[in-house]
């Protein structure tokens, strides 16, 4: 019997949360004894779409199937289109996709998607920072790039639930890396009205970019970095060797835990080629807070910096 082969194509290689999607795929290919080839397309959507046309448009590097993070905003209709087609399994990640309906329907291979539900994670950290600011304050919120609509999605969920006596200082990035973070602080900084702001916590929808941005802002002397030193710092992805020992590190207040979900794509996808079964359209992975909601209520900031 052939060896199933499985391509996964993941947003940066530059991400711990990306380098962990690509582990548990490989950690799930060598359970069902399966290849997996996993590629990067350096935050850039163009070069994600033309790698994976490339792959499929090549008859004797076709995979069995392929899962895909993207890189920009769009679920990449024509590129799944051009995969089922050609008789590739295909699963997007951490995006709906309005197609799959479809697909499922028109072509004789598994469609669907793989999520982790992000607009509770954008809840998670809402009631994170109302455990951290019970008397209301300013955050300052680091979003990710504003094509991915997760970006969208935590916002949603943030505001939420956010008590209505913390406003939020939202600061845009243009990836989900530290670089990211670093850069979009660093411009902030130089704002003279960034010295006026009484920031109370930073809260960033990924740890790269609140890693990156502690970076910028320990670049202050003094008084000032003394000031930015006592901020609470929120994150997501929560990685055990990341975020959690972060957190349990005293760097981060409190992270969201969002499971790796390429490797639970990869066993749906295997089984749905084993037994000729549509998957469910599509699968959902609930976050979790760390530490827990109630344990972070007992954490109250002190004085209000600024």
């Amino acid at each position: 019997m052939k060896r199933p082969r499985f391509l996964l194509s993941l947003v940066t290689s530059d991400n711990d949360f990306q380098r962990e999607q690509a582990a548990a795929a490989h950690q799930a290919a060598r359970q069902f004894d399966a290849d997996v080839q996993v590629i990067y397309s350096d935050s850039d959507a163009i070069q994600q779409g033309e790698q994976l046309l490339t792959i499929i448009q090549e008859p004797s590097s076709r995979p069995d199937g392929i899962i895909v993070q993207p890189a920009g905003g769009t679920s990449m209709p024509q590129v799944a289109r051009a995969a089922a087609a050609c008789g590739i399994g295909w699963v997007i990640l951490n995006r709906e996709a309005e197609y799959t309906a479809e697909f499922r329907a028109t072509y004789k291979v598994p469609v669907c998607s793989v999520s982790s539900d992000q607009t509770e994670i954008g809840r998670i950290q809402g009631r994170q920072v109302a455990a951290l600011l019970p008397e209301g304050g300013l955050a300052m919120y680091i979003q990710g790039p504003a094509t991915n609509p997760a970006v969208r999605q935590r916002t949603v969920g943030m505001t939420e639930t956010k008590p209505a006596n913390v406003l939020t200082k939202v600061i845009k990035t243009a990836n989900w890396t530290n670089d990211a973070g670093y850069r979009a602080i660093s411009s902030w900084l130089r704002l003279t009205t960034s010295r006026d702001e009484g920031i109370d916590l930073i809260v960033a929808q990924g740890e790269a970019l609140v890693l990156g941005a502690r970076k910028a802002l320990q670049e202050q002397t003094g008084s000032e970095w003394e000031k930015w030193s006592r901020l609470p710092l929120l994150g997501v992805d929560g990685l055990p060797q990341g975020g959690q020992k972060w957190v349990r590190d005293g760097l981060l207040a409190a992270t969201v835990v969002v499971p790796p979900n390429a490797g639970v794509a990869l066993e749906i996808l295997i089984k749905a080629i084993q037994t000729g079964i549509q998957p469910p359209e599509n699968t959902v992975i609930a976050p979790l807070s760390y530490p827990a909601i109630g344990s972070l209520a007992a954490t109250r900031i002190a004085a209000k910096v600024g």
